[in-house]
């Protein structure tokens, strides 16, 4: 009892073998999958496949392979348990089976694999042939074309230093990344908008005043004060050209002519002309851009449209300040306190070119139908200038001189086949419009020029005077009435003004006597607004 082991009898287990022919399939099935395994294993030596196949029985045989597969030990000690020899070939038949599976798999995999790399070096060891070949017969290859191309586009760029060293580090990057690289793509879209960008380009301003007063009395009629401040604008900068601009912000009801005085403003200057709605816009990005990091990442609105006119002192509309959205993805209204600030939009920096865009040569110009919902900040960078709505008679002339002409135009007819008088024009204004603008009013000329010329296309009339009859028989009956000389002529009733978004009105109050306390009664809310007064 005292010895340092354990001491055990043994009795050798005989093995139960039944020589049949389901036994000799399964040695030779077991066989022919060890032999497939050796030549797949990575660490087996060849030998055992001789081994393998100098072995005629099948209890050595499985004897053989349970000590050399690699098992848990319970299968192990199942097989080890087991007597009888067949079980014990199936046991060991169906190991090998998963064992070969997986072998299999993994060789096919690492063929795969070597495949690829295979081709990436022989794709890339004729690539360098070719390239040898090229510089040995005098031709330059497509990639180093192009990298020649970019190169001389930004010497031609007229980049600040800055900028074009940036420009170029990338460029070193664009030659050591193969052009069949996905990053290659990405960082040549990057290197064309920088080249394409107007970074020195400009359009030389025409700065007569007399002629800019022409332009603009010629599109528009009335609006003194916004021509006058114009005309302001013009003179400052043919005396000091440095001088920044001013941001202006016409506002003013739909239809009185802010965008289209945006397209005179240009026109007077002789710049090009950039409109860019903010409706309903909520995301930051599409002012700044995306960082390139992103896939698909692209400018962000400002510096694309810049891009496309091709010049760096464009004027620039941003219509609809008034209808900018902010949610979980950024507030643009953020993002236009550096775009609309003279002391800050020189060092613009958009997140795709992650280097400064001078924007202070652009002349900006806001447009809003109010200005409540603009934020305090962004109002405070801007000269706001208000537009009214027109009068009847403003919008009588602007229909006769502007209007009625441009609708016969587009509609292929002449003043002589179909003549609008003054009394038309009103009627139509009266009875059919109630806006501050003239957008309805000019739809409304519209339908009745596109009635007149369908009767000339039919061949009923040769020109028509339009009446009163004619309007109606296009517009409609009336939708509109005026009701101040009836209603006033009735006792009890005071005409008193109000402000509706379409501009004044006209209301009425009635009064009625009956017999009563002598005490006031209030009804509606005046009682409240009585009360805190």
């Amino acid at each position: 009892g005292g010895e340092p082991y354990l001491e055990a009898r043994a009795t050798p287990l005989t093995d139960v073998i039944e020589e049949t022919t389901e036994t000799k399939a399964l040695m030779v099935n077991v066989r022919t999958s060890a032999q497939r395994l050796v030549q797949l294993a990575p660490n087996v030596p060849d030998e055992a496949a001789v081994v393998l196949s100098n072995i005629d029985h099948p209890g050595p045989l499985s004897d053989f392979l349970a000590s050399n597969l690699q098992m848990e030990v319970p299968k192990k000690q199942d097989l080890l348990e087991d007597a009888n020899v067949v079980s014990r070939l199936r046991k060991i038949s169906a190991e090998l089976g998963r064992q070969l599976e997986v072998m299999e798999l993994s060789h096919k995999i690492q063929t795969q694999v070597r495949a690829n790399i295979d081709k990436s070096q022989r794709e890339y060891f004729l690539q360098e042939q070719l390239k040898a070949i090229q510089k040995e017969l005098g031709q330059v290859d497509e990639k180093t074309a192009e990298i020649e191309d970019l190169r001389k586009k930004i010497d031609a760029a007229g980049m600040p230093d800055a900028v074009k060293n940036e420009t170029l580090r990338e460029l070193k990057r664009l030659e050591k990344i193969p052009s069949i690289s996905p990053e290659y793509n990405v960082l040549r879209t990057y290197m064309d908008v920088m080249v394409e960008l107007p970074w020195s380009r400009s359009t030389k301003d025409r700065l007569d005043v007399g002629r800019a007063r022409k332009v603009l009395d010629r599109d528009h009629y009335d609006l003194d004060k916004v021509k006058r401040r114009i005309l302001e604008y013009l003179a400052v900068r043919k005396l000091a050209p440095e001088s920044r601009g001013p941001i202006l912000c016409f506002v003013g009801p739909p239809g009185v002519g802010k965008t289209s005085l945006g397209q005179s403003i240009a026109r007077a200057l002789g710049r090009k002309f950039i409109r860019m709605s903010l409706g309903g816009m909520r995301d930051e990005a599409e002012l700044r851009g995306h960082r390139r990091t992103y896939i698909g990442a692209m400018p962000g609105r400002i510096v694309q449209e810049i891009r496309k006119v091709g010049t760096n002192n464009p004027v620039f509309m941003l219509d609809e300040l008034d209808k900018v959205g902010a949610d979980f993805r950024g507030d643009p209204t953020s993002a236009l306190l550096e775009i609309l600030d003279p002391a800050q939009n020189f060092n613009f920096q958009d997140h795709y070119l992650n280097v400064p865009f001078d924007l202070s040569k652009v002349l900006f110009i806001g447009t809003a139908n109010y200005m409540a919902p603009v934020p305090p900040a962004l109002r405070d960078r801007m000269e706001v200038i208000e537009l009214p709505g027109y009068t009847q008679r403003e919008k009588l002339h602007i229909a006769a001189k502007y209007l009625v002409p441009r609708q016969l135009k587009e509609n292929g007819l002449n003043a002589l086949q179909v003549k609008w008088a003054s009394e038309a024009i009103t009627h139509v204004i009266e009875s059919y419009t109630r806006e501050s603008g003239v957008r309805e009013l000019e739809r409304q000329i519209g339908t009745v020029c596109r009635g007149v010329a369908a009767m000339i296309a039919e061949g009923k009339v040769r020109s028509r005077a339009v009446t009163k009859k004619l309007i109606a028989e296009f517009l409609g009956p009336r939708k509109y009435e005026r009701e101040i000389a009836q209603r006033t002529s009735v006792p009890g009733v005071a005409t008193g003004l109000a402000y509706t978004p379409t501009g004044g009105e006209i209301i009425f109050v009635e009064a009625a006597a009956y017999p009563g306390k002598g005490q006031l009664t209030l009804t509606g809310q005046i009682g409240d607004v009585m009360k805190e007064s």
